[in-house]
């Protein structure tokens, strides 16, 4: 079983920056899959990105070359650097380690884009 918590959240402006945290109760070094979602008002919850323990990452077209998933073993943490962020990636975004056939989530953190 894998706890997971988010941080990071807040309100910025649209071309600001933000740093998401999501801090696991036990080691990540094996955790194949660690990734990011986010869910927007009134819509479903998406992929942002994701990062295997090899060191594959997959992104979201709407934030390539704009978010960046990272993972620090060392700290069990997971982190999702944001930049030139747009109103558009106003959701509450949320952690998700896969342990099959399980899957773990954490209770998401607010990030509200707006000027």
């Amino acid at each position: 079983q894998v706890q997971l918590v988010e941080s990071g959240g807040g309100l910025v402006q649209p071309g600001g920056s933000l740093r998401l945290s999501c801090a696991a109760s036990r080691s990540i070094s094996s955790i194949y899959v660690m990734s990011w979602y986010r869910q927007a008002p009134g819509k479903q919850r998406e992929l942002v990105a994701t990062k295997t323990s090899g060191g594959l990452t997959n992104y979201a077209d709407s934030v390539k070359g704009r978010f960046t998933i990272s993972r620090d073993n060392a700290k069990n943490t997971v982190y999702l650097q944001m930049n030139s962020l747009k109103p558009a990636d106003t959701a509450v975004y949320y952690c998700k380690a896969v342990v099959p056939p399980y899957e773990y989530w954490g209770q998401g953190t607010q990030v509200t884009v707006s000027s």
